[in-house]
């Protein structure tokens, strides 16, 4: 007969038992299942939040808000900045067309997808066509996308969660990269909406789930021609993670059919699915059915970028992105290889396992294309971060497990973020314009903002300001002018000449080569020499009466 004491050891062991499992089971690892004499394990889709307390829901709250807070600072924060880049200008371009004169038209041969512009206007709308209003569609995608994570607490855990978005949040590129107008933020909040949205409808079978995935896919083609290789890519890490776990694990995907309802049910939601995504694309593409050679030229976009990735413009080695990844953005990318390696060793988790094989399937991907350019690697530090997010949760359920504490992992992601974020502020609000740093690729110097400042001080000097006459002569093979046309998108009368001639303007911007040329010109003073980028200086001349004469606010200062 069981005595008193002989009930409270084996109450005791019993929940000793429970405890390893659950702390087990949050770790990723499967729960152990008795059949009879033998153990079996059950590999868990998810993580359960609620088996082991790793945070209440007050501090879950307050700290996803401070992450999101965070990053919304370091993306809002003097966005104006830095100077804008060579392609911010050709964005710019298009989108003050748009603004002005209600014209834009998707072409294939040069540019990327129409949704960049179209979501730009509510911006501009609200504060006027200037450089913070553009830069902020990118920058607001960018803390959307730091969001993102905090959605997968049920597969990667609250506090693997939270680390994925913190890196995120003070990625050193995808703080950059979100202060471009450039399309590349918009286009990964897609790809990573896409895979959440997804997930959420495998788990939940919810319709909506699934429509807005489709939304999400229709949006990243309309963004960028490369979204074939974001698709192809996620793809390849779903099969590989069924066969990972199918081969190495023994565990079947369960679809549990039951969830979605009737097949019948199943065909019409994909039908529609299909259809809101072609809808959309043919709703920008088409520039709202106003250009109908745009759906021509989206399918025509990726036959030319095909040879465009293949060209020798901005060809670099295979190991280009590893190393860029190792300078800036060293902590998510050990953290990711731990993170898959424990994925593909130790944790039976299929999601992880797919994070893994996205993030370096990703990277192979764009390393093995020769065309490489710094903001295509936010394609791989995104869900690079995700993968370091499933390491730190493994981190602190090891940590739990064996010490019964998780200080190691708060203070590995501690140091990881500290890092980071010392990285970001340094690069975004100091050297944004230094090219010896990966991420300033070709980047307009600031110099370029005290050339625009001389061009509005000569015009106020003329007493003609936005009306006075400028000519840019630098538009050759071996200079260039852009973004000039985006700063100066006010003065109603801008030549761009591929020559200096004879000009009539009164304010004339030229190359550092055409400089004798001008310096020939009687009329004409040179009244500075700017570099706009690297290897390109540009110089000022203006008139000589022009150039001597001075406002009385000057005339005052000068005295």
């Amino acid at each position: 007969m069981p005595t008193a004491s002989t009930k409270s050891r084996a109450r005791k062991a019993t929940q000793k038992t429970k405890r390893d499992t659950r702390a087990t089971a949050t770790a990723g690892w499967p729960a152990a299942k008795h059949v009879g004499q033998r153990t079996e394990t059950a590999a868990p889709e998810s993580f359960d939040d609620n088996r082991v307390a790793e945070m209440s829901d007050r501090a879950w709250f307050w700290a996803s808000l401070a992450v999101i807070a965070a990053a919304a600072f370091l993306r809002l924060y003097l966005l104006e900045l830095k100077p804008m880049h060579h392609d911010e200008g050709v964005n710019g371009f298009f989108l003050t067309n748009l603004v002005r004169e209600g014209r834009y038209q998707y072409d294939p041969s040069n540019y990327h997808g129409p949704v960049l512009y179209y979501f730009a206007l509510v911006p501009v709308f609200l504060l006027g066509l200037n450089t913070y209003a553009v830069r902020l569609v990118p920058a607001l995608f960018g803390v959307a996308t730091v969001v993102l994570p905090l959605l997968l607490t049920r597969r990667i855990g609250r506090f693997g969660a939270l680390s994925a978005a913190a890196l995120i949040a003070v990625s050193p590129g995808a703080v950059f990269i979100s202060r471009y107008f450039i399309h590349e933020a918009l286009f990964v909040f897609f790809t990573f909406g896409a895979v959440v949205c997804l997930i959420r409808y495998y788990d939940a079978g919810r319709p909506s789930d699934l429509l807005l995935a489709s939304a999400a896919l229709a949006l990243l083609f309309a963004t960028k021609e490369t979204a074939f290789i974001s698709v192809g890519v996620l793809i390849l890490a779903a099969l590989v993670a069924i066969l990972w776990m199918r081969f190495v694990w023994n565990d079947k995907l369960n679809l549990n059919a039951a969830r979605y309802g009737s097949a019948t049910d199943v065909a019409l939601l994909f039908g529609g699915a299909i259809a809101l995504s072609l809808f959309i694309n043919v709703v920008f593409y088409s520039s709202f059915f106003t250009n109908q050679k745009g759906l021509a030229g989206a399918v025509e976009s990726l036959k030319i970028w095909t040879k465009t990735g293949a060209s020798e413009f901005h060809k670099k080695p295979f190991s280009t992105y590893i190393s860029w990844l190792q300078a800036e953005e060293a902590p998510a990318f050990v953290l990711a290889m731990i993170g898959t390696t424990w994925a593909l060793l130790k944790a039976r988790q299929r999601f992880a396992v797919f994070t893994g094989a996205w993030a370096f399937g990703i990277l192979a991907a764009y390393s093995l294309i020769p065309y490489k350019t710094p903001w295509l690697a936010l394609n791989i530090s995104v869900p690079m971060a995700l993968a370091a997010g499933f390491a730190m949760e493994f981190m602190r359920a090891e940590a739990l497990k064996r010490w019964g504490t998780q200080a190691p992992a708060l203070i590995i992601l501690t140091a990881a973020v500290g890092v980071s974020s010392y990285q970001t502020v340094k690069l975004n609000f100091y050297e944004y314009d230094n090219d010896s740093y990966p991420y300033v690729y070709a980047h307009t110097k600031r110099d370029t903002v005290r050339l625009v400042e001389a061009i509005e001080n000569l015009a106020r000097r003329a007493g003609t300001g936005t009306e006075t006459p400028i000519a840019i002569t630098s538009n050759t093979a071996d200079s260039g002018y852009w973004p000039l046309p985006w700063y100066l998108r006010d003065y109603k009368s801008v030549a761009y000449l591929s020559g200096v001639g004879a000009p009539t303007q009164p304010v004339v911007i030229c190359s550092q080569k055409q400089t004798p040329e001008m310096m020939a010109q009687p009329d004409y003073v040179q009244t500075g020499t700017y570099t706009l980028r690297p290897g390109v200086d540009l110089a000022l001349f203006a008139r000589r009466e022009l150039a001597t004469r001075r406002t009385i606010g000057e005339s005052i200062a000068h005295r």
